[in-house]
Order: C-alpha cells, then structure tokens, then sequence
C-alpha cells in the first residue's frame, strides 16, 4: 500500500517539478499576496532631484503689466540657422539653458550663483521663486530637465539610452522602452547602477519575479541610471560553448538532476517495501 501511494504522489510531483523548475519568466509572481499585505503610505511617491552636471530650462513669466520687468530673469534667447530643402537656411530662436556646475550651482540672472544640487524640483522652483517675488508680483517659475536620460543594456531587445521627457520613470517603464526582456535574461538578478554626486557608483540588484520592487527606493529611476539585464545560466552557456553544445549541456544537465531525484527515490521506495 505504502509502495502505491508513492507511486502516485512522489513521481508526478517528480515529473512536474523537472518541468517547471529551469525556466522561471513570469513578471512579480506574489503580486496577489502583496496586494494583501501592502499599507497604505507603503507606495512610493516621487519627484526628481537636481544634480551636479545637470542640464536645466530656467524661465520666470509674470502678469503681463510686469513683462518688462520679467524679462531681466531669463536668459537671452540664442539664434541659429537650420538647413532646409533647397540647401536653403531658416532662422530658428531656442531658449538658453543652465548647467548645474561642480559645486551643484547656477549662474542665475540679478542673483548670481544658485545652490540647486539636492533639491527636488519643487523645492527648486520655489526658491527661485521667492528670490524673483522680491522684484516683481505673483511670478511663475517653471523648470525642466533637459538632460535626463537612463540606459538599459543586456538581455533586451532593444538595448540603448532613452530620454525621460515625463521627467517620472519606473524601471519597469524603462525596460519597456527597451522592448521588454528576451527568453533568455535572467529575471530574478537585473542590475541598476547609480552615480552618487561624490562620484561613487552604487549598485542594486532587482528580482522582477517578485512584487517587492513595487516599494523599493529604487524602483523610479534617476538621471543617467544604467540598468543591465544578465543572461540566464542557458544563454551563459551558449555563449560559452556554442549555441548548440549549450543547449545540450543545459538538457543534460536537466536529466542528470532529474535522474539524481528518481535514484534517491527509488531507494527510499525500496527501503519501505523492505519495512
């Protein structure tokens, strides 16, 4: 009796467990457990912070009877010529921009230098525009970021760097960009890599198979994150030993694991029936 109930519980659970247990693609596989056990204030909110070397569009406007007052806040607009058909050139305008500088400063007009570096764009706008509403009556300062941009290598399909116009991106959003991942990445090890402003990198490794990276600190990317995505174990050995004898080792691989599993079974079995 003992030896037919193994029959039927130990070698399916056997059987399935081969079968499922080398390929492990599905995207936050507890999603329905984390929305169980998540807390409201647990989602994060975000806004981008302003860094050394970072390219900002600057511009005050105001009521229209202080427009010539306003005007001394804003930078000059540049002129350039651009090629059209014909080999014809047309005269275009472009707002100028600021460089955040080393010491995470502005050269701002009337004020001079501006400390922005580590400020959130909220707080930046509002410093600038208390500074203006010295001079001039309910000023409207708006601020872009004209340099933020991420970049996503590896096991994707279509890997490169990607400006972030919504100035807000996830890094489940990023990889979207890049086509999503292939077959072959390894989902539960993606790695983000992130410049501090003292110069260090910091490195964070995501599993995609979970739905933790929902609340991670780390889930809305910043200016100039890098994201790679590493191959699996059967990509890895394809690389190493050729796409065909890879494919052969990760199979033969797969049956010595699934044989080890029935031989140790098998002895067990034998040794209940000896009982």
């Amino acid at each position: 009796m003992k030896f037919k109930i193994l029959l039927i519980f130990v070698f399916p659970a056997i059987f399935f467990s081969c079968m499922t247990q080398p390929k492990n693609i599905a995207y936050f596989q507890d999603l329905e457990m984390y929305r169980q056990n998540v807390r409201m204030g647990e989602l994060l909110s975000y806004e981008p912070i302003i860094k050394k070397f970072d390219e900002l569009m600057i511009t005050v406007t105001a009521p229209v009877l202080e427009q010539v007052t306003v005007a001394q806040f804003n930078l000059p607009l540049t002129s350039h010529f651009a090629p059209m058909e014909g080999g014809n050139y047309q005269q275009s305008l472009s707002v100028q921009t600021y460089i955040v500088d080393s010491d995470g400063s502005i050269t701002f007009p009337v004020f001079g230098r501006i400390a922005l570096a580590g400020l959130t764009k909220t707080q930046a706008v509002e410093k600038i525009k208390n500074l203006v509403a010295n001079h001039i009556d309910d000023p409207v300062v708006t601020l872009k970021f004209m340099s933020f941009q991420v970049t996503v290598l590896g096991e994707v399909l279509k890997p490169g760097s990607f400006p972030v116009r919504q100035e807000r991106m996830s890094i489940i959003d990023a990889l979207g960009l890049a086509g999503d991942l292939t077959i072959q990445a390894n989902r539960q090890n993606i790695l983000l890599i992130r410049e501090n402003d003292n110069g260090t990198d910091e490195f964070i490794r995501f599993d995609l198979t979970k739905s933790d990276i929902f609340t991670s600190p780390y889930y809305y990317l910043q200016q100039n994150d890098k994201i790679i995505v590493e191959p699996n174990k059967t990509r890895q050995l394809e690389s190493k030993y050729g796409v065909a004898d890879g494919y052969k080792f990760s199979i033969y691989s797969m049956l010595f694991s699934a044989v080890s599993i029935i031989a140790s079974t098998t002895v067990a079995i034998i040794s209940l029936r000896k009982k």
